[in-house]
């Protein structure tokens, strides 16, 4: 066996990692004993975020274990997902909830079927569904994530994303139409069961978001990337 090493954003689609990581070798190619734990020592003070075990040529091993220290990387201006409930992030209102609940949308990791996402009824006429986020504390967006795993017949053919700066405005007030809504993603198509990854060109700061799904669907997580502003 052998392993490789690479440090990746943790919001990085699995077909780039699987397609444009560049990979170091952490260990050699060395041989392993059946029936046992096979323990190497690594040197070095490099971090990593993933990693890939190689086995040649075939066979089965029970765990693959990997011991070492954390390193935080919070309070260093990287890339975080703001809208993320571990982050702050909350849902505040939606169109429709009929199939799943909105605050599965800014659940931690990836959802497990489609009951674990946010899915709307279908519409027999005009319109659109939408969400409201207000985000862990006021963020520059840089990257948005729409994972429609599981959703593959029924997500929405499109969404798009408006932002607004309110930090001192109440919860009720999204519900009226006094906030002066920004477009942040243009109506863009979505494809089904993946993760939908949109680069956002924006400078100005964002308490809250508005998420348009069209004409209705299942999203199973929303990750809305970017930096605080202190």
């Amino acid at each position: 066996a052998s392993v490789d090493a690479s440090w990746v954003s943790p919001f990085t689609a699995l077909g780039e990692i699987m397609d444009e990581v560049k990979w170091m070798e952490i260990l050699s190619r060395v041989e392993l004993q059946g029936d046992s734990q096979n323990l190497f020592t690594i040197h070095g003070e490099t971090a990593f975020t993933h990693l890939r075990l190689n086995i040649y040529p075939d066979g089965g091993i029970a765990r693959f274990r990997v011991y070492g220290f954390s390193e935080d990387k919070a309070n260093d201006n990287s890339f975080i997902d703001a809208a993320a409930s571990e982050n702050g992030g909350e849902t505040l209102a939606c169109s429709d909830m009929h199939f799943s609940n909105m605050n599965n949308l800014i659940k931690p990791g990836f959802g497990i079927d489609m009951s674990d996402g946010w899915e709307t009824k279908r519409r027999r006429g005009p319109g659109y569904d939408w969400v409201i986020l207000k985000l862990g504390l006021p963020w520059i967006v840089e990257r948005i994530v729409v994972d429609t795993t599981h959703f593959k017949g029924n997500f929405p053919d499109s969404c798009s994303l408006e932002g607004c700066f309110e930090p001192d405005t109440d919860w009720d007030a999204f519900l009226t139409n006094t906030i002066e809504w920004k477009e942040v993603l243009t109506n863009s198509k979505l494809s089904g069961n993946q993760e939908n990854i949109f680069i956002i060109d924006q400078t100005s700061p964002l308490t809250h978001i508005r998420f348009n799904i069209f004409p209705d669907g299942g999203v199973s997580r929303l990750r809305i990337i970017g930096r605080p502003v202190s």
